[in-house]
């Protein structure tokens, strides 16, 4: 009989989940490894080699040390769940003019989903992770809390895992820096962990091409597209772009196109295949609207609440006063914020606190007169 029950833990094969595992094997947990198979690349046409969490030598290194501890690996193939969900969503948004983030939807409606089902198969009460971030419960709610390791955190990614699921989840890492991940794999003899390449890539696009991915998965893709007009902000016509699909708020480079001075994407206009250019004043904007919320520290924001807010994983974060209205908030910075991109999520804090995230749907600039109006008025979610 275990010390402290059965878990399962997600396991990639990286220095991370593996160390997760390995730490709450010798804290008295009894634990079962867990690979998922999200995807299978050699199926996309890609010219790169299948690499990172959904590889075979990443399946064969999480089973190896499984095997070497003594408790059980399976592997688990969610590639259809993932497909029709995930990569669905991910072209479908570029189509629409937005810019998705798929690996936070994976991990809050992929993977955490699947570990629980699983997990209640097999009678295990926890599933873990190799997450940097903590999970700690206050006024019976379960908040995400900034990992120790600030250039590790990974609290952004999980704003979207429900109450129910953190109340079952277990991070072992949060308390941890990397340099003491690496040397306590070190010390445990699994040298192979410590040298081990790092991905930073998503799993299904590990060429970073993501137009050639949309162009593999949507045939006629650039035919549909093409011929779509690069425009100033006053609408005068600067040159033909490829297809509104393959850029990005904010891009600078790649776009085939020289006007003497440095320029870059500030908007992409679906419904006319325009692609908005400006200066890099351009790009930044007083505000946004944030949908499709998930609220962790509170139930409900009940008054406006000052935060620091991110809008990209490796974004800093910009103090911000936010203001629900229904399954919307509304972001009022307290400074300009650059290339804000709608289908990015965006995520409140309030210390090292995590408050809840959402999608952005449209950012804004306020005029002189909005930025005098108090956040409950009537047109507290207008914006241009």
């Amino acid at each position: 009989m275990s010390k402290h029950g059965r878990i399962l833990v997600a396991m990639s094969g990286g220095i991370d989940s593996s160390l997760a595992a390995v730490l709450l094997h010798e804290e008295g947990y009894e634990v079962i490894g867990m690979t998922m198979k999200t995807w299978d690349y050699a199926s996309s046409g890609g010219a790169k080699k299948e690499t990172g969490c959904c590889s075979l030598d990443s399946i064969n290194d999480a089973r190896n040390i499984s095997v070497s501890l003594g408790f059980p690996h399976y592997i688990l193939d969610i590639r259809n769940e993932f497909g029709d969900y995930v990569i669905d969503h991910f072209t479908g948004e570029y189509l629409e003019g937005r810019t998705p983030n798929p690996c936070v939807l994976c991990n809050t409606h992929i993977k955490w989903d699947a570990l629980l089902r699983r997990a209640d198969r097999l009678d295990c009460e926890f599933i873990a992770t190799g997450h940097y971030a903590n999970i700690r419960e206050e006024n019976s709610r379960f908040v995400i809390s900034k990992g120790i390791d600030e250039l590790k955190d990974q609290s952004y990614v999980l704003w979207g895992v429900s109450q129910e699921s953190l109340s079952r989840t277990k991070l072992p890492l949060g308390h941890l820096r990397k340099s003491e991940i690496r040397d306590m794999a070190r010390d445990r003899g699994f040298i192979e962990l410590v040298t081990k390449s790092e991905s930073y890539e998503i799993c299904f696009v590990p060429d970073n091409d993501y137009r050639g991915f949309l162009k593999r998965r949507i045939p006629g893709l650039e035919q549909q597209v093409a011929g779509g007009n690069f425009v100033l902000e006053d609408g005068t016509i600067v040159g033909k772009h490829e297809g509104y699909p393959f850029y990005t708020i904010g891009q600078r480079k790649g776009l085939g196109i020289a006007l003497g001075y440095p320029v870059f994407v500030t908007e992409i206009r679906k419904d006319t295949n325009e692609v908005v250019l400006g200066l890099d004043k351009a790009l930044y904007r007083d505000g946004m609207v944030v949908g499709k919320l998930n609220l962790q520290k509170y139930a409900t924001i009940e008054q406006p609440i000052e935060t620091i807010t991110k809008v990209r994983y490796k974004d800093s974060g910009t103090p911000a006063l936010i203001s629900q209205q229904g399954e919307q908030v509304k972001v009022l910075f307290h400074e300009g914020v650059s290339a804000i991109a709608p289908g990015q999520a965006a995520v409140f804090y309030e210390g090292n606190d995590v408050i809840g995230g959402g999608w952005i749907m449209k950012s804004f600039r306020q005029t002189e007169e909005e930025k005098n109006t108090p956040m409950n008025s009537s047109i507290a979610f207008s914006g241009n």
